[in-house]
């Protein structure tokens, strides 16, 4: 697996740009981003699970109908969601852009991210258009990425080069994310592109296996967005074989896909809201993953873990109680929990019962910016990782006037 410079452009093809158009009051954040591919791509999608949907998601839902896209627009300060006139803006979005690359409009992935409720201004997306398609460039990832945040507090992309049936093809990606982020994807965009040649029945089981294990397993409060989308692109300009069987080849791309999309999930975590620390949660020795992964979940997503992991505090009780009602099975006599970091590591619960641990090295160990809660339950072979952040004032502070 080989890092590479270029996000979304990275793959062969690909053009990205991202501009201000006036959607947002700060006329220093760009709020308007494209990603183009000079050819159609195979394309697939997962959406959230809210039942409380934006409108483009909807419209986006509709257009991948039959598998194919050759572009994706998204704009950032107003989600489009519950909002007067939302599946007219959302399709007239597409129709512009469309009109603009000069391809079918159903050929558009749109997104929004943003304040809910409030009429999206489909007016500054209108004006903007030439300049966003004329900004198009093979070095235009970092502009797209910067276009699609709205409390996040850093860019979020990441592009890879891997082999398939000898041939080098690459995964390039940019998300965005910071609050209202829960399990089962949350306020989180992300878009994927690729030159390997896939069918878009592969693309899409391994877009779904793969958000199964990434995006899934992030939480940051405990909500679900409106707004969530995951959607990559293969534009099979990487001439490798196409991939139409579960075979090596497919498993080749799948740890690639995997492996970005984990990575971005790190950094969504990591970039919660008035966050301080990146809280990985693994589970191991469990007898299955699904059993694993609702613990492991279950304890990333709670307010009690999140706040002692603040503060430093080794309240490992709160670690157990979050086990307990996450409804998974396990046997809580045989549960060791433990904490790690690039301070060290300590044990503070054997067999489900607590022993006498040095404080003040829990306290040191604690207060590193990236954490491990370690859970063994010693039931099976099956090992699980969820990611999540500290519950600060800050998130309050975020939250409590976001709209206004």
């Amino acid at each position: 697996m080989e890092h590479l410079s270029g996000g979304v452009c990275a793959p062969k093809g690909f053009k990205a740009s991202g501009i201000h158009c006036g959607i947002r009051k700060n006329r220093t954040k760009k709020d308007l981003a494209l990603i183009y591919s000079e050819v159609e791509c195979a394309t697939a999608a997962v959406y959230t699970t809210n039942k409380v949907k934006a409108a483009p998601i909807y419209v986006t839902m509709e257009n991948l109908e039959f598998g194919i896209a050759q572009a994706m627009i998204c704009n950032s300060g107003n989600a489009n969601a519950c909002a007067p006139e939302g599946n007219e803006n959302a399709r007239k979005t597409c129709d512009l852009i469309a009109d603009a690359l000069k391809i079918h409009k159903r050929d558009v992935i749109v997104a929004s991210t943003g304040v809910i409720g409030e009429r999206l201004n489909i007016e500054a997306i209108e004006a903007a258009i030439p300049d966003l398609v004329k900004g198009l460039a093979t070095d235009g990832s970092n502009d797209a990425a910067e276009a699609i945040m709205t409390t996040d507090t850093t860019k979020k992309e990441i592009a890879v080069e891997i082999k398939i049936g000898g041939k080098p093809v690459k995964i390039g990606a940019i998300a965005k994310g910071s609050g209202m982020i829960h399990p089962n994807l949350g306020t989180m965009l992300s878009f994927v592109t690729t030159d390997c040649a896939i069918t878009q029945d592969m693309l899409q089981k391994a877009l779904a296996d793969s958000t199964k294990r990434s995006y899934n397993r992030v939480s940051v409060d405990g909500d679900t967005s409106t707004n969530d989308m995951c959607a990559v692109m293969a534009n099979g300009l990487a001439k490798n074989d196409l991939i139409e069987w579960q075979d090596e080849n497919y498993k080749a791309f799948l740890a690639g896909l995997d492996y970005v999309n984990t990575y971005l999930s790190r950094e969504l975590a990591k970039d919660g809201e008035g966050a301080t620390k990146l809280i990985t949660c693994t589970v191991k020795n469990a007898r299955g993953e699904e059993s694993a992964e609702r613990l492991a979940k279950s304890v990333i997503s709670s307010s009690l873990v999140k706040a002692a992991m603040f503060g430093s505090d080794a309240n490992w009780g709160r670690v157990l109680c979050a086990m307990g009602y996450s409804k998974a099975p396990f046997r809580p006599e045989y549960v060791d929990i433990g904490f790690s970091s690039d301070a060290g590591s300590i044990s503070v619960c054997i067999n489900g019962a607590g022993l006498l641990f040095d404080e003040d090295l829990a306290k040191k160990i604690l207060s590193e910016r990236e954490i491990v809660i370690e859970i063994d339950l010693k039931e099976g072979d099956t090992e699980v990782s969820a990611w999540g952040c500290d519950l600060t004032y800050d998130y309050v502070k975020i939250n409590g006037d976001y709209r206004t």
